[in-house]
């Protein structure tokens, strides 16, 4: 009987377990700190609870002892040192935590102990690194490479022109951490929510995009000259969010008010994200398009996935935790069956170029209701 282990509870911590869970045979965990998270899967079938501390790494290696692999779905703040703590003990790991650590530096670890670790395994980052990683190594020469993604609800409110559908940290992370671009073939770093477009999508309307660090181990791992990842959202929320972060709202800096030391991300967090929060079964919308654009047999070529994904009704899950969880929950399943068993630490396009593997991964998605589309065109 496969056990696993999910380290958080949140909206994407909780549809991963109860994914893993609905496999036959299926054993896991779920744990988290906070016990109201934890009741999204208490009871089910399949599913036992643990209300602890992921943050300490002794809690982490105990649970990732007791398990066959691992499942990372914490704040990025805790993600690098779970991930250490698991490979330590010698239990494989599918994570989807964002981590601003680098990751890779854990290979040698991995390779030592004998484990298969996938980091950023999610949507994006995640599955636009496989795409990305795949088409590049299929065109004979790739220039470009551009994603563009974001999650937001179906039914626009001002002013906040957006609803969060993972953790808060991690929201106003895409709109403070700098952002890595390549131009030209070099690194250059832009702020966040600079350079902003409007894009028409069908299904969707006008969106704003703007740049976040979301190319992550695709600036070091492809040799392409020009690639960058930007996130989007309704036309108006790049303006507030902007607002928000020159005015220090985002700071972890403490400040003092009326004697008392404030954190003013964590206030804002505090009482900003109960209105950002989706009411049960409330629709929100993922939307992804990445493109890699080169040359095959000499002609100039473009290869395009999209992706338009919706709550599921029947389930309740949000799209932004169905199109995350499941690509994390399809690879761990390919890690136990021994379909990735090379001992590591590996991004996702470090996957996808292996023969059938991003098919393997595009069809557990569509078993599951995620649909992508590709296309190939000459130019």
């Amino acid at each position: 009987m496969p056990k696993a282990v999910v380290l958080g509870c949140g909206k994407v911590g909780s549809v991963m377990a109860r994914d893993l869970a609905e496999s036959e045979g299926w054993s896991v965990l779920s744990v988290d700190p906070s016990a109201d998270s934890l009741a999204q899967v208490e009871g089910r079938d399949g599913i036992k609870t643990l209300c602890a501390d992921c943050s300490d790494q002794a809690v982490v290696r105990d649970v990732a002892e007791r398990h066959d692999i691992v499942i990372g779905a914490l704040p990025s703040t805790l993600g690098y040192r779970a991930m250490e703590a698991t490979i330590e003990v010698g239990t494989p790991m599918c994570d989807i935590s964002f981590m601003t650590d680098d990751f890779l530096a854990l290979d040698g670890l991995a390779k030592e102990r004998g484990v298969t670790v996938i980091a950023d395994c999610g949507v994006a980052p995640g599955m636009t690194n496989m795409f990305a990683g795949w088409g590049a190594s299929k065109l004979d020469r790739a220039d470009d490479i551009e994603i563009l993604v974001g999650g937001v609800p179906r039914e626009r409110f001002l002013p906040w022109e957006y609803k969060a559908g993972f953790s808060p940290y991690d929201v106003i992370e895409e709109y403070v951490r700098p952002s890595r671009v390549v131009e030209n073939g070099e690194i250059v770093i832009k702020e966040a929510l600079s350079e902003p477009e409007l894009l028409d999508f069908p299904g969707v309307g006008t969106l704003e995009s703007f740049n976040t660090d979301g190319l992550r181990s695709l600036a070091d791992t492809l040799d392409v000259p020009n690639m960058r990842e930007r996130t989007m959202r309704y036309p108006g929320h790049i303006d507030l969010a902007r607002a928000f972060r020159d005015t220090g709202l985002f700071s972890e800096e403490p400040v003092e008010v009326n004697g008392v030391e404030v954190v003013p991300r964590a206030l804002l967090a505090k009482l900003l994200f109960p209105k950002w929060t989706f009411e049960p079964m409330e629709e929100d919308i993922t939307v992804m398009r990445v493109v890699v654009e080169g040359e095959l047999d000499g002609v100039p070529t473009r290869l395009k996935w999209d992706l338009l994904d919706r709550l599921d009704p029947a389930t309740g899950f949000t799209s932004m935790s169905r199109t995350t969880g499941f690509t994390c929950t399809v690879v761990a399943r390919m890690i136990l069956d021994g379909t990735l068993d090379t001992p590591g630490v590996f991004a996702p396009e470090m996957i996808a170029t292996r023969d059938g593997i991003l098919d393997m991964i595009l069809a557990g998605l569509a078993e599951r209701g995620v649909h992508y589309t590709a296309q190939m065109e000459s130019k």
